[in-house]
């Protein structure tokens, strides 16, 4: 049977869309394999519970890095479970939209596009998480106005002015919310001299993690291992503590958002005053992010409805408008 589904295959989370039944599968982008054998232990959320609580032979990996993928056979096996989970079998017809950062190289978008084909997909189009990000959130994309999307994910964060049905000046760095983590886990570790993992440190970014000043802050009790002892300790780490732990990251995010704005048409910048900017993905979740930026752009900032959703469900409009929406994949006239 004929099947339509959409992929956002993100560093951090994969979601799938299937056309007349909406989003039917969201999981983190992480597979769990024995070394060993070889063997496919877990994927998804039961792979992340692994992170950091594995045996040596057992390892839990995120396929994709900086909205790269880091390791093809992996991620191949990756999106052929995915595929499995939703119901798709190697020799079915499937039309496949997948949704990947606007950074990756050719020789990348051809990774993906041959995984997706190994693992049962028989026509493959991918699609800039931007542009599918503006659909999802409503803007008026095919209009001669300007429309601007930040889309923080895990590993990267992409800026995109969209008018007439393309990307009119895109901006996008190999830097998302995983960064912010790593950071936390730095802090730790040089002013605390504690060792925190990858789960506790995004467990402090969503507690009191902020890009500005916030309404209720709270401070944070932390456990981790003592790096002089090996012992297990537990430190207080404070709101603005967190804040300038993470303040060079958030700072390059925000450059990446003005040097977009920058190359855009004074015209449709001017667009942005009425219409803002609209900030989804997962790292967009931010709190204060929106403040920051509205700052330093100086016009409104807002977080879409679904920010975590807006990248699969401008895919899944795509696909249930396939013929007048076509022209937005890469590669099409007009697109990157």
């Amino acid at each position: 049977m004929a099947r339509d589904l959409a992929i956002d295959l993100g560093t951090a989370n994969t979601l799938v869309f299937e056309s007349g039944r909406g989003i039917v599968l969201n999981e983190p982008s992480v597979i769990a394999l024995n070394e060993k054998s070889g063997d496919v232990l877990a994927v998804g959320h039961e792979a992340w519970q692994m992170i950091g609580r594995t045996p040596a032979h057992i390892v839990a990996v995120r396929p994709l890095r900086k909205g790269a993928i880091t390791d093809f056979d992996t991620t191949q096996r990756m999106i052929r479970l995915i595929l499995q989970r939703v119901g798709v079998g190697r020799f079915g017809r499937t039309r496949v939209v997948i949704c990947v950062p606007s950074v990756i190289t050719a020789v990348e978008r051809r990774a993906v596009t041959e995984a997706a084909r190994r693992a049962g997909a028989s026509d493959v189009r991918l699609l800039e998480q931007p542009m599918a990000a503006a659909i999802g959130a409503g803007l008026p994309i095919h209009e001669p106005i300007g429309s601007m999307v930040v889309d923080i994910g895990g590993g990267t964060s992409e800026t995109a002015m969209i008018s007439l049905g393309g990307i009119v000046s895109i901006k996008a760095i190999r830097l998302g919310s995983f960064e912010i983590d790593n950071a936390l886990q730095a802090f730790a570790r040089r002013h605390h001299g504690v060792a925190i993992g990858e789960r506790t440190s995004e467990e402090i970014k969503i507690a009191i993690g902020s890009a500005w000043p916030v309404e209720n802050e709270m401070r944070a009790e932390i456990r981790g291992r003592d790096l002089a002892s090996g012992l297990p300790r537990t430190f207080v780490l404070e709101p603005g503590q967190a804040r300038g732990a993470i303040e060079e990251v958030v700072a390059a995010m925000v450059e990446s958002v003005l040097d977009c704005l920058s190359e855009a048409p004074p015209e449709l910048a001017q667009d942005l005053i009425h219409n803002g900017i609209h900030l989804v993905g997962g790292g967009g979740m931010l709190r204060g992010l929106d403040s920051r930026l509205s700052d330093a752009t100086k016009v409104p900032v807002r977080v879409v409805a679904a920010p975590l959703e807006a990248v699969v469900l401008g895919a899944g409009r795509v696909l249930e408008n396939f013929d007048s929406l076509s022209g937005v994949f890469m590669g099409s006239r007009g697109q990157r």
